[in-house]
């Protein structure tokens, strides 16, 4: 199954190898890798270097590491968590520009949008719906219902890119609006006016939806994604820049 890795680019062949084989099907899930003296044979390679590009795959899920008699490098299901993960660290940590966030997010939540509206049934306008109601009701409350509001607003564009059924969205797009809400911590001042254009925006994008308009709901998110990127950003200016 495995071949000596080549000795220019040692460590990165045994992970790439053995990655491909889990990826390809050749190894699969619960299947137990050669013991670490056969492994090493096989890539002639030492200790040191097969350990670390265990360790690598581990991180990355691919494998789990047992210690002990019947220990070893089992092989794992593959799982989109460990790639989520680390897209939302990065949001997290605030380690995205904001005009990289903006560019991302603007391609993307429009294609969501788009799809959404060709792809909605009869019970995901309800659900839209449902969510548009609960917004109404955190803007009436005006700044103390700041943080509610914007749960509805993360629980809405999730509820999109479901509606998407495309789950590569789905995945991204959770990560992006589980995190992003500290960015709006720092540079929203979440006033009635701020709170007041995003129910607008949401209740047009659900009407556009519903209606079929898939080109309408698209320009829609993507406005929507500038104009209060626009707003972070001017409040960035004035507050100092992130990292």
């Amino acid at each position: 199954m495995f071949r000596e890795a080549s000795q220019n680019r040692i460590f990165q062949d045994v992970v790439e190898q053995i990655q491909d084989a889990i990826l390809d099907g050749r190894l699969h899930k619960g299947d137990t890798l050669p013991p670490e003296r056969d492994l090493k044979e096989m890539f002639n390679t030492s200790r040191g270097t097969l350990r670390e590009a265990l360790r690598v795959l581990e991180e990355r899920g691919l494998i789990e590491i047992k210690l002990g008699v019947r220990g070893g490098a089992r092989v794992q299901k593959v799982s989109s968590r460990h790639a989520s993960a680390t897209l939302a660290l990065l949001i997290r940590s605030r380690r995205v520009a904001l005009n990289h966030l903006a560019e991302f997010r603007e391609g993307m939540e429009g294609s969501v949008a788009s799809l959404a509206a060709q792809r909605a049934t009869d019970d995901d306008l309800e659900k839209l719906n449902h969510l548009l109601a609960e917004a109404t009701r955190c803007v009436e409350r005006g700044y103390a219902g700041r943080r509610a509001f914007w749960d509805v607003d993360r629980r809405f564009h999730r509820e999109l890119a479901r509606i998407s059924g495309n789950p590569v969205y789905r995945l991204v797009l959770r990560s992006v609006h589980d995190n992003i809400h500290r960015y709006y911590d720092r540079y929203l001042s979440a006033d009635a006016a701020e709170l007041g254009e995003n129910l607008e925006d949401m209740s047009e994008m659900v009407r556009a939806v519903a209606e079929g308009r898939a080109d309408t709901a698209r320009l829609l998110a993507q406005s929507h994604v500038l104009r209060f990127v626009r707003r972070m950003k001017a409040r960035e200016a004035r507050n100092g820049s992130v990292e």
